[in-house]
């Protein structure tokens, strides 16, 4: 049995990353010991409870996610970032996958912290994400040497404006698995429809809308209160993370699944729902949005077949509007690294109040 005897006051900063929000903090204000310190989470967040009255989480898995920080392990990195997904409802802890979104904060809350020095201009954090152990690289706004959170940049998804994190994704091919198709197939049935397995920054289960009789731009309460359909998903993304080499995924959030169609703007490349996968993203995960990307242009794919033709910027439609992402490609046509624009705003800072813990 392991405890934390008294009460805590661990500092946190609780800011928008992206489309997501939550608190990031210091690893070391945190408990060691994994156990000990996913309990904390729990209660800093509020779970399990639909409201997470007690704590600081929104009461949805977009607003109950954790971003911890420390000095990195890596010589090849300035900070280590480790994302938890705290459950709302459940007494559970995944750490997983990676969250772009609340990535796009790591950048400004390492050098507000004190772990990277900034320089006039912009300054480059590079980051080690844990959760995949992979690289990704946040050139952060410093004019004057100090974190600039004002600006013109606009994602869709948030209102208003902020100053840009361009965020480069070095190495996400098979971020929690063996390459960019696992399987080793880039189509394949799963009980009477076709999917495709990928793995670019998030194992994802991709399928095509119309064969689960959607249109494919149906908004997220209008998929959410499809409970079949969510059951009929389940069904088939366990079976995908077995065959992905995850293994029983019934108590994992990955692999995330990607219901696509085509595009519907003008300039669109394809259109995605991105679900959580128990509830459906009210804009679109970045990790997510760049695995859409990736598969939309290799050859074989459900995307490649529904996306619209090009070779530069992939545009992701999603329920809030549209993610830009910008691939960059080696001379045999993989993907070397992925590129977008996120902003993040710094909202509160203090101490939250943990109570005594005790863990078995």
């Amino acid at each position: 049995m392991m405890k934390w005897m008294s009460e805590s006051r661990v500092p946190a900063v609780l800011m928008r990353g992206g489309t997501s929000r939550g608190p990031y903090l210091l690893e070391g204000d945190l408990p060691s010991e994994p156990a000990l310190r996913d309990r904390a989470l729990i209660e800093i967040m509020g779970s399990p409870n639909i409201l997470q009255l007690n704590g600081l989480g929104g009461g949805h898995p977009l607003t109950s996610k954790v971003a911890i920080v420390a000095p990195s392990t890596q010589p090849d990195a300035d900070v280590d970032y480790l994302f938890a997904q705290v459950s709302v409802t459940e007494a559970t802890v995944d750490t997983n996958p990676n969250c772009g979104n609340m990535l796009s904060g790591v950048g400004p809350f390492a050098i507000d912290a004190g772990l990277v020095e900034a320089v006039d201009g912009e300054t480059e954090v590079r980051i080690f994400n844990r959760n995949t152990s992979t690289h990704v690289r946040a050139i952060v706004q410093t004019p004057g040497g100090r974190v600039n959170y004002q600006g013109a940049a606009t994602i869709d998804g948030v209102p208003g404006s902020a100053a840009p994190i361009l965020l480069t994704f070095m190495d996400a091919m098979g971020s929690k698995t063996s390459g960019l198709f696992p399987s080793g197939q880039r189509l394949e049935v799963i009980d009477g429809i076709e999917v495709t397995l990928a793995d670019y920054g998030m194992p994802m289960m991709l399928l095509r809308a119309e064969d689960l009789d959607l249109s494919g731009d149906e908004m997220p309460d209008e998929l959410d209160a499809r409970t079949e359909l969510f059951a009929k998903i389940e069904a088939l993304r366990l079976e995908a993370g077995r065959r992905m080499g995850l293994g029983d995924v019934s108590k994992s959030v990955i692999p995330k699944v990607g219901i696509l169609s085509r595009p519907r703007r003008s300039d669109g490349t394809i259109t995605s729902r991105y679900l959580l996968p128990h509830k459906t993203h009210r804009s679109h995960a970045v990790t997510g949005a760049l695995c859409v990307a990736v598969a939309s242009r290799s050859v074989g794919t459900i995307a490649h077949g529904i996306a619209a033709e090009g070779t530069g910027s992939v545009m992701v439609e999603h329920p809030s509007g549209v993610i830009q992402i910008e691939l960059d490609f080696d001379a045999s046509g993989n993907v070397r690294n992925a590129s977008l624009i996120r902003t993040a705003r710094r909202i509160f800072e203090g101490v939250v109040i943990v109570p005594p813990l005790v863990t078995e």
